[in-house]
């Protein structure tokens, strides 16, 4: 049996934590999001880095290499958007803030996810447009897009409706 620690309390959903162990619970669930999206990130990156020491890459046209390009630099935003919530916490340890750097952190994992996503799109348009052509890369970037932001309206309706209590 557990033993309710003072200023513990049943919370709206039922859970009996106290404030910092809900903050520490819900830090947890980030870093183990962010392991996820960072895992992928790293993926993605290292395709866009073996793709300049292709021989093919030197076939690239100007706009493509442009592209290319763009594709890094947005890789590494993502890489280091995802790696800011540690050193918040790494700066911040011990220093009773950890309900505020929850909810920074909370905002950066989203701008994470939110730049991840544009990544995908790019990466997808880029394959495309490489492999068959730069119309195929445009379509490919409208059909990854529409999946995008399909699967986030979808995301925050149930965000919206658990909200609402349906």
């Amino acid at each position: 049996m557990r033993r309710v620690s003072e200023g513990a309390g049943r919370d709206e959903r039922g859970r009996d934590e106290t404030p910092e162990e809900r903050a520490d619970r819900n830090f947890s669930d980030i870093l183990q999001e962010l392991r996820v999206v960072l895992t992928g990130t790293q993926l993605i990156s290292g395709f866009l880095l073996a793709v300049a020491f292709q021989s093919r890459f030197e076939d690239l046209d100007a706009d493509e290499v442009q592209h290319y390009l763009v594709l890094v630099a947005i890789a590494a935003l993502a890489t280091l958007l995802g790696l800011t919530p540690v050193l918040v916490h790494r700066l911040h340890f011990q220093r009773s803030m950890k309900q505020q750097i929850v909810r920074f952190c909370n905002v950066l994992l989203i701008a994470t996810l939110a730049v991840v996503s544009i990544l995908v799109i790019g990466v997808t348009s880029f394959i495309f447009e490489v492999v068959v052509s730069a119309t195929a890369g445009l379509w490919a970037s409208v059909a990854c897009t529409t999946a995008v932001v399909g699967l986030w309206i979808i995301a925050w309706a149930a965000r919206r409706g658990a909200s609402n209590g349906d």
